[in-house]
């Protein structure tokens, strides 16, 4: 009796149940039961050629002559009857604690679903003052938290740090943290690795900050796109360290692949608590805001955002700090003045 040729369709059958995986010839013929010397065997190459042509497995280019099992994906319809246009994200920017007033750039940024916020500060230059202040006034939203110094292990259970609470506690004043019954009404998650997977879908996620090695800094932008995957309707707000003048996050590039809006806070004159907020990027505005600069100061023991206002460049020094008899009179070598 005539060996049994193996088919197109049962290669696709055993296939479907490994999409993004890898495989190789030998592992189809030897989990099909494939004998050598039989017709099948030299089948399986052919069958694998074909299926390479309509994109159900493509060549990984290995000395092994692997493949990989193509995900298959279904087109997305974008002109569908009754489709949905969602409106933009109703996320609540900072403000200021004397005035009231929301950061006046913030009511110019088009928020999608799905929009990641990067904020790369100089350390000790309020990035979680900014993350606390967006977790505040989104209460009601029930963000999530992450932060590499809100929790510590105790006794082999979380606990939030004693400075972490105490910033909690000094904002009560004017946020409302817990529900009738005492509950948070947000979620604080001891996470500080693999923030893509506790991302909670169609939430706030807020990232206090994104650590990495040295050499590492490339994988920011995994990190990012895995993030911005998992917001479902959700919005992302990640804080990230920045050196001290640098035009952009540690990661550079890669950051700005991914952000909807891209904020860098510097500092602004001698006083540690004065704060120079850049808008580095934004995807999608009513107005040209990118490259606008402000100012403002912290107090509160790092809970308030005061006399914040927009800045431009000293015309005198042309924002260098300088004149001819050393620094500038105009902005005493701070670079930008009130506008």
């Amino acid at each position: 009796m005539p060996d049994k040729i193996i088919t197109t369709s049962e290669v696709k059958d055993y296939l479907s149940q490994r999409q993004g995986q890898e495989t190789t010839l030998d592992k189809i013929r030897s989990e099909l039961g494939i004998e050598r010397h039989t017709k099948s065997f030299d089948a399986v190459r052919n069958i694998m050629f074909q299926l390479t042509e309509s994109h159900v497995v493509r060549p990984t280019g290995k000395k092994d002559g692997s493949y990989k099992v193509v995900i298959q994906v279904e087109p997305v319809r974008v002109f569908l009857p009754g489709r949905e246009r969602r409106p933009p994200f109703d996320l609540i920017f900072p403000r200021d604690f004397d005035s009231g007033m929301m950061m006046n750039f913030a009511e110019s940024v088009v928020v999608r679903e799905g929009d990641l916020i990067t904020l790369g500060g100089v350390k000790s230059k309020g990035k979680t003052l900014l993350c606390l202040s967006f977790c505040a006034e989104n209460i009601d939203k029930q963000p999530v938290l992450m932060g590499n110094e809100y929790t510590s292990l105790i006794k082999d259970k979380y606990e939030p740090t004693s400075r972490f609470l105490g910033r909690l506690d000094k904002m009560r004043e004017w946020v409302e943290w817990t529900d009738a019954d005492g509950y948070d009404k947000f979620t604080l998650l001891p996470v500080r690795d693999d923030y893509a997977e506790h991302i909670e879908k169609d939430k706030i996620n807020i990232i206090d900050w994104i650590n990495l090695d040295g050499n590492q800094l490339y994988d920011i932008g995994k990190i990012l796109e895995g993030i911005k995957a998992n917001l479902g309707r959700g919005v992302g707000i990640v804080a990230l360290q920045k050196g001290e003048g640098a035009g952009s996050p540690r990661g550079g590039q890669f950051v700005r692949d991914f952000s909807d809006l891209e904020i860098l806070l510097d500092g602004f004159g001698d006083n540690d608590d004065d704060v120079l907020l850049t808008v580095k990027g934004c995807k999608e505005k009513t107005r040209p805001i990118v490259g606008k600069t402000y100012a403002y100061t912290i107090m509160g023991g790092g809970t308030q955002i005061t006399n914040f206002r927009e800045v431009i460049k000293c015309p005198a020094c042309h924002g260098n700090g300088y004149g001819k008899g050393g620094t500038c009179d105009n902005c005493l070598g701070k670079k930008f003045v009130d506008k």
